[in-house]
């Protein structure tokens, strides 16, 4: 009898962990607690917005649902937060839209480098109907898109010996940091640089030890991660813009009531207009401010940029939906 027991408990709680049940349950007194992970610090607007988040969510269901935010990679770098969220180990993160393609090819698309001039055109596709179809393979792997957060337009920052980037040849043999994203790493081979991909929470050390010569972030991201303490130069070359997939496990979220996520995605919808805002206002703001911080900063001809990585989406053509593709083109 003691046998058949233990037995049926392992069962229930094998179960329970298949679910989800386990990895988000509070105490048993009907409460969900939402683990979220992000691989930047505090101040960075995907997670300043995700406390909005957070805020909202627990005064809706009167501390029913709680979002438990763990920060500066804590939990793991951008790949391991997502690899979390797909295995069912994290409940939530946010990051750039490139670093879900090892999972679903096609929401990488946006990545493309030149192909929005400024932030209503990055908005206007990605609240379309294009990127809604290339993320809906994302559901297969277990994850749910709540909300479309903003990471700015990517540039090149650079230490004093590699020098300032002011035309195409002066990415030639710079060894940059890349994020795990297949099309950024083939946008620096095209410029001529030699990339490799890092975790975030691991490079301002390794710019500080001279790892590397260089890396590529939006604006915000080089500002409020303080790498302009171990950079020297930026210059504004906005080769790709980075939207980033805020995003919940699909089971955690199957398991929810309809109206708790109407809550769910009310908040998230206030949280990317409050990460919107954050972006377009720190990219305005925070080159001064980088310039103020000692940056020598340099403004390249993207015509040239435009023109060495142009042929880009021919070389991803096996790799995407041919209908995306062509609306991309």
């Amino acid at each position: 009898m003691k046998k058949r027991f233990f037995s049926i408990l392992i069962l229930t709680c094998l179960a329970l962990t298949v679910s989800g049940g386990c990895a988000s349950s509070g105490p048993n007194d009907g409460t969900l607690v939402l683990k979220a992970g992000f691989s930047t610090g505090a101040s960075d607007p995907r997670v300043v917005s995700t406390q909005l988040f957070k805020e909202e969510v627990e005064r809706a269901t009167d501390g029913r649902i709680t979002v438990d935010i763990h920060t500066d990679g804590e939990l793991g770098s951008d790949s391991e937060l997502i690899s979390g969220v797909v295995n069912g180990e994290l409940d939530i993160t946010a990051s750039s839209a490139g670093n879900f393609a090892s999972y679903a090819p096609n929401v990488g698309i946006s990545a493309f480098p030149f192909l929005f001039d400024d932030f209503e055109e990055a908005w206007e596709f990605v609240d379309s109907d294009v990127e809604t179809r290339a993320e809906a393979e994302l559901t297969e792997v277990n994850v749910k898109v709540l909300g479309h957060f903003d990471n700015g337009f990517r540039c090149v920052t650079t230490s004093e010996a590699a020098g300032p980037v002011e035309c195409v040849a002066d990415m030639d043999g710079l060894k940059i940091r890349i994020p795990e994203n297949q099309i950024v790493m083939q946008t620096m081979l095209l410029l001529g640089a030699e990339p490799e991909v890092l975790g975030f929470a691991e490079l301002y050390d390794a710019l500080k030890n001279g790892t590397f010569d260089a890396q590529e972030n939006p604006i915000p991201v080089i500002y409020n991660n303080d790498l302009y303490e171990v950079q020297d130069n930026l210059a504004i070359t906005n080769h790709s813009y980075d939207v980033m997939l805020f995003v919940i496990r699909q089971d955690v979220w199957d398991s929810l009531s309809e109206s708790d996520q109407k809550i769910l995605l009310d908040a998230a919808a206030h949280a990317q207009e409050k990460d919107r805002e954050l972006i377009r206002e720190q990219t305005e703001d925070y080159i001064q401010k980088l310039e103020e911080a000692g940056m020598n900063v340099t403004y390249p001809n993207l015509e040239e940029f435009k023109g060495a990585t142009s042929s880009l989406v021919d070389e991803f053509a096996g790799s995407f939906d041919p209908e995306l593709l062509a609306e991309i083109r």
